[in-house]
């Protein structure tokens, strides 16, 4: 039977779990660890370098070390949140101008410049990898999480992403909605709970029933741009600004020490969670004209609540929208569950207690129960496990732009998906040839403050008077909460084709492209990889000889001295080439010369 990869593509850490024998399991990575850093880089040899690999060398290598893709999936430049990021985030950002993609985000590694979903791709090639090195069997199928407030943009790029990792995705689920059937497998039915998930970069909050063979989802809300992310950045700016107190200093334009800040702020805020009290140790930080300077400052727990204590209030607004959205009152919910790795912080805790009236379940791993549920929700599909039914909900209304610049709404927000509504339109001018449809996702009245998905134009329609044209606008949205539109003149009964003129789609063909590119590059990793390992070879044997013409010049015949000084020049020439037969062959004929003295 086909085994499904149920898989937690995080901000900050991603994990990946599998249904074996009836249960869900989570599968370690190649480094043995449950979780696997969402961070890939390019070495100065070329290789790239995803998970822990690449987070160890994020210091001395910040502008090739791209983490936190997340937040940039499904967005487009000119977006806010992008703009925001542009300001903290240490690699290059800049504005995709492809056909497909046209108003984008791409971000530049090494000499090329990628796009988020080739980026999320090379972490999700390293879990598939991973798992079937564990599993010992082939891995096609999976099943990816992405927040319930996602966009159909941000959900299409993460599908995108895993068919260039060479992955079936069979189901795109809402992360607190996996972390509820992770939850309700195998417990008491018949309860409403509530998922509170505050993850790196995104905050989710999802009420839901659960019944006997019933999941159903009664309202969703969240922010998309609010996580642990946020956290570690105010701590930043606050180490940066007593750091500047104490010496004058501006440690903001230089971005090898921000991100030694950076990772010393996210490993200070994860200690605090335990202790009151945490200090924060970085020497040699940065030089001037009077010699080095450390940061070595204390930072209490109090301290962190009162840096970042308006973020996490932040969350209690959807909070109180999802109730209402639901129909339900606090004292309602009978289970509290907290999702993503910043609910471990004891403020968080105490804010959620504080709403809710309960003490939040302490049975569920936030790490690890998304995942979890991802694997269920592919046992469900495969028939490992006994079917439960999902019922899920789009978090946003969908609609498009009449006259005036008025959003028409089609679906509103928590309808249970999948679903499909239609609504007939006409023209506003006469004898008006073709449609222009702009679709829309969002909660306010003028177009123009809704998020874009797509502009759809329905030509050649028959010459008539404003208002006589009968179109039907069509909106289909399948399991995955992932959006398609079409429309069709009721007059002539043909429907007609839609082309799309700004999404962030990619074509069948680009897919395509994506994926067989990022299987080139995973074997010429892998060459660079054998080459950086030869050359250390070759690097010892140089090293080894040179100590052999300083400590036994004397003892060595001239004859084998000049065979042994002319092959280790070249075995050096060779050294700095990237032709592995040449530097193998070489350092094979320098050991034989060796060997010559050995014997003598």
């Amino acid at each position: 039977m086909v085994k499904i990869l149920g898989i937690d593509l995080g901000t900050t850490n991603s994990a990946m779990a599998v249904v074996e024998g009836g249960q869900p399991a989570v599968i370690r990575n190649r480094e043995g660890k449950n979780t696997t850093p969402s961070i890939i880089a390019i070495s100065k040899s070329g290789e790239y370098l995803v998970g822990d690999r690449a987070k160890h060398q994020a210091i001395i290598n910040s502008e090739n070390t791209i983490f936190s893709i997340k937040r940039l999936m499904g967005r487009k430049f000119r977006d806010t949140e992008v703009q925001q990021d542009l300001k903290l985030l240490p690699y290059k950002i800049s504005k995709d101008d492809s056909v497909s993609r046209f108003g984008g985000v791409k971000v530049r590694i090494g000499k090329r410049d990628l796009g988020p979903a080739e980026i999320s791709a090379m972490i999700l090639r390293k879990l598939k990898n991973d798992a079937e090195e564990r599993l010992g069997r082939k891995i096609e199928d999976a099943v990816i999480t992405v927040p319930a407030y996602f966009n159909d943009s941000q959900r299409q790029e993460t599908k995108d992403a895993g068919r260039i990792a060479g992955l079936n995705v069979r189901r795109i689920i809402n992360e607190p909605t996996a972390s509820a059937l992770a939850y309700g497998f195998q417990r008491p039915k018949g309860q409403k709970i509530a998922v509170y998930d505050l993850g790196g970069g995104t905050f989710d909050i999802s009420i839901l029933e659960v019944g006997k063979e019933l999941i159903e989802v009664k309202a969703t809300n969240g922010d998309t741009h609010l996580g642990g992310d946020d956290l570690d950045q105010r701590i930043c700016n606050w180490l940066v600004n007593e750091f500047k107190k104490r010496y004058g200093i501006d440690l903001s334009r230089d971005k090898e020490a921000l991100q030694r800040i950076r990772r010393a702020a996210e490993e200070a805020k994860c200690e605090l969670s335990f202790a009151e009290e945490t200090r924060i140790n970085l020497p040699f930080i940065v030089a001037d004209k009077s010699g080095s300077k450390h940061l070595d400052i204390a930072l209490t727990r109090a301290k962190l609540e009162e840096l970042v204590s308006d973020l996490i209030e932040r969350t209690i607004e959807p909070c109180q929208k999802a109730l209402i959205d639901a129909k339900l009152e606090s004292r309602d919910i009978d289970e509290v569950i907290l999702v993503g790795g910043q609910t471990r912080m004891p403020y968080v805790r105490k804010q959620v207690q504080e709403f809710f009236g309960k003490k939040p379940q302490e049975g569920v791993d936030p790490d690890l129960v998304v995942a979890m549920g991802a694997a269920i929700q592919g046992g469900i599909i495969s028939g490992d496990v006994k079917s439960v039914l999902l019922l899920d909900v789009i978090p946003l209304t969908l609609g498009i732009e009449t006259l005036g610049g008025i959003r028409t709404p089609l679906i509103k927000r928590n309808t249970t998906i999948p679903t499909s509504r239609a609504q007939i339109f006409s023209t506003a001018q006469d004898n008006q040839p073709k449609v222009d449809i702009h679709v829309l996702q969002g909660e306010r009245e003028m177009a123009q403050d809704n998020k874009s998905l797509g502009r759809f134009v329905l030509n050649d329609l028959p010459l008539a008077s404003r208002g006589v044209p009968r179109i039907e606008v069509i909106f289909d949205i399948d399991a995955n909460g992932i959006l398609n539109v079409w429309a069709r003149d009721l007059a002539t009964e043909k429907e007609k084709n839609l082309r799309i003129e700004d999404s962030l789609k990619l074509t069948e063909e680009e897919i395509e492209k994506m994926r067989k590119e990022a299987e080139i590059h995973q074997g010429a990793d892998k060459r660079n990889k054998e080459i950086v390992k030869i050359k250390n070879k070759a690097g010892n044997l140089i090293y080894l000889t040179e100590k052999i013409l300083t400590e036994r010049q004397t003892e060595i015949k001239p004859d084998i001295k000049k065979e042994l000084k002319k092959k280790l020049e070249s075995l050096k020439k060779a050294k700095k080439t990237s032709n592995i037969e040449a530097i193998e062959d070489m350092g094979k004929s320098l050991a034989q010369t060796i060997e010559k003295i050995k014997e003598n």
